[in-house]
């Protein structure tokens, strides 16, 4: 099975994907399937294999088509003009945007924007401020869409379901669960990964089948790369593979030989260990430099996202609905958003 998805990965590679020239002037037609980056003076996205930067307005979100011509510049694409935006009106579109809102009339920047990229991988409400801050600390994953997020839905969904369920029959409703998850936080490769990977897992329970960690990670690299070959090159592809990798490799070694440290701290400060033997070649490559700090900052600030997750879900949920309960629950996770960025902003390099 491995060989025919790679010799289909190949064909599809070379013949599925769009052709550029440098200097060749384009006019590009994509709908927007991942959260744009906003900086102070302009906003990040990528589409059709081309990094594209546009003026912060008018406002791109997930889920928008767009019309884009510029010149193509080694898979840039220079002196891009947005020609067309349209937004969709499309239910799990709007109710994400109705979710942000609600955190920004309830809380202050860098609050809810903190609390939307936590719980919803929303990058575009992170302050440019704030983006800065958790990349040069090395915390950027736990701030934006990642594969802790689909981890954390399905447990959910699998224990509550299994109240009212047997747990062969919930497997379907959190698989779809799953996939509303997607649908609302956006199609980043390291949630893509996650969820196939949470995916092939339930089958096989379902099936009676044994799947190995490893041989569900690979399964996931090649359906994906089936789907979207150009995910090869990307660098939240690579490093949601090899941090995962590195995790099922060296984490419980690592977790046996950290006896002295606390835990609420040495399921992070191990995870984080194990992740960076993996990712930081690949960083130090990419950018010229890591926060050798990035382990221990990580540890301390783990603890905190599923708490922070929690209370952004459900407030944010009961918010619209309730508004004044929902902002009470949100209020509760005030203290764990103020020590987040204290604790990346005092380790800053």
């Amino acid at each position: 099975m491995f060989i025919s998805l790679v010799s289909l990965i190949v064909v599809r590679f070379f013949t599925g994907q769009a052709t550029y020239q440098n200097g060749q002037k384009v006019r590009v037609s994509a709908t927007v399937l991942t959260e744009p980056i906003r900086y102070e003076t302009s906003q990040y996205l990528k589409v059709t294999g081309l990094k594209i930067y546009l003026p912060l307005f008018p406002e791109i979100s997930y889920g928008d088509k767009i019309v884009v011509e510029g010149i193509v510049e080694n898979r840039s694409l220079k002196d891009a003009t947005l020609k067309k935006l349209q937004t969709e009106r499309n239910y799990l579109f709007d109710f994400r945007k109705k979710l942000i809102t609600f955190y920004q009339s309830v809380l202050s920047e860098p609050y809810a924007g903190l609390i939307a990229g936590i719980t919803l991988g929303s990058k575009g409400a992170l302050s440019g401020e704030l983006w800065e801050k958790v990349k040069l600390t090395g915390v950027a994953h736990v701030v934006v869409a990642s594969g802790m997020n689909v981890t954390f839905v399905t447990a959910f969904l699998i224990n509550f379901l299994s109240v009212f369920l047997p747990r062969k029959k919930s497997i379907p409703f959190a698989i779809l669960g799953i996939i509303l998850y997607l649908l609302v936080a956006g199609f980043e490769a390291p949630l893509i990964r996650a969820a196939i990977m949470g995916t092939v897992a339930f089958l096989a329970q379902e099936t009676g089948r044994l799947v190995t960690a490893a041989k569900a990670l690979l399964l996931s690299a090649a359906i994906m790369l089936l789907i979207n070959p150009l995910w090869v090159g990307d660098l939240g592809f690579i490093l949601s593979f090899v941090a995962t990798a590195s995790l099922m490799l060296f984490e419980r070694r690592i977790r046996e030989k950290l006896k002295l440290i606390p835990d609420i701290l040495k399921e992070g400060l191990s995870t984080s260990l194990a992740a960076q033997i993996g990712v930081t070649p690949i960083l130090f490559v990419t950018f010229g430099q890591f926060n050798i700090l990035s382990p221990v900052i990580n540890a301390l600030v783990l603890w905190t996202i599923p708490l922070i997750m929690i209370l952004g879900s459900i407030g944010g949920i009961v918010g619209l609905v309730v508004p004044i309960l929902g902002k009470s629950i949100l209020y509760l996770s005030y203290p764990l958003l103020w020590y987040f960025v204290s604790i990346v902003t005092l380790f800053l390099p």
